[in-house]
């Protein structure tokens, strides 16, 4: 999709009168050369992906590193006790993004959403919405065209690489697209979608990019979490009507600014941030 704002996206749905998916959906299969139900077919395979990926987490396997791979299945044991601090709807939505999380580091299939690092960050919160509210297919397929709209002005104006604008590249990315679509499933407008992005992309601004022994696990399956709820608040915060002072692209181009200014020891190379701290250099040397 060629949508360098999420302005321009807004405009269309109120030129066109048509929700904020369905100019996505039809610009996607527009571009593509395809038809809509072709489009469509594709976004269900994305779906069952991830649903299927958060159903077949396996507690008991661990990445080749030995780094990560049973915290979901830990995360879900404490929080079917009943006593967690974030509740039980929040707790499930904290124990799937660890799952997706440490299911990628272990080589499971999974969607990058929009990166394999930040896979965690929307299906922990669709499935669990869905599960929660009994959303349809058709709902969620509708959240996942919001989310891919917004993403592909944040690829167009700033960046959803690691390597080029740090960790916000990726966990925030993904905490806004996923807070957009939380906002449209909630049946929220498009300026309400959009003040959720900005919102969440503000919340993680500046987050650098510094995996310990050069993998996408340690921190980066934890920061899957933080990017969920982050999301969660984010689209809250825009449902309740409060605003973004600064518009949604306008914080976009602040984000590559900052991405663009960022020193490269914290752009995925290791070079920085915690993958420097003693710990995290053991770790690495572990790898030798």
């Amino acid at each position: 999709m060629s949508f360098r704002s999420i302005s321009e996206i807004q405009q269309l749905c109120s030129s066109q009168s048509k929700p904020f998916w369905q100019v996505v959906l039809e610009t996607d299969a527009e571009e593509q050369g395809i038809s809509v139900e072709a489009s469509v077919s594709k976004m269900q395979t994305v779906w069952q992906v991830m649903r299927s990926s958060i159903e077949s987490y396996d507690p008991d396997m661990v990445s080749a590193s030995g780094f990560v791979g049973p915290e979901g299945g830990i995360m879900d044991a404490y929080a079917k006790k009943g006593n967690t601090l974030c509740g039980p709807f929040v707790s499930r939505i904290v124990t799937r993004a660890l799952m997706m999380g440490c299911s990628n580091a272990c080589m499971r299939r999974i969607v990058a959403a929009p990166t394999a690092g930040s896979c965690g960050v929307l299906p922990a919160l669709l499935y669990t919405c869905q599960e929660e509210y009994g959303c349809s297919d058709e709902e969620m397929l509708h959240a996942l065209y919001v989310s891919a709209g917004v993403g592909q002005v944040i690829a167009n104006r700033a960046s959803i690489s690691g390597a080029e604008g740090g960790c916000q590249a990726e966990i925030g990315s993904a905490s806004g697209m996923a807070a957009s679509a939380l906002v449209a499933l909630r049946g929220g407008s498009p300026q309400q979608m959009a003040d959720a992005c900005a919102i969440a992309l503000k919340n993680l601004m500046g987050l650098v990019c510094d995996p310990v022994g050069g993998l996408v696990e340690i921190p980066c399956v934890k920061r899957n979490v933080v990017g969920a709820v982050n999301a969660l608040t984010a689209a809250d915060m825009a449902l309740a009507g409060i605003t973004s002072a600064i518009p949604a692209d306008q914080v976009i181009d602040a984000m590559r600014q900052v991405g663009d200014g960022m020193s490269t020891q914290f752009k995925e190379t290791s070079k920085g941030g915690i993958a420097v701290t003693p710990r995290g250099k053991e770790l690495a040397d572990s790898l030798k």
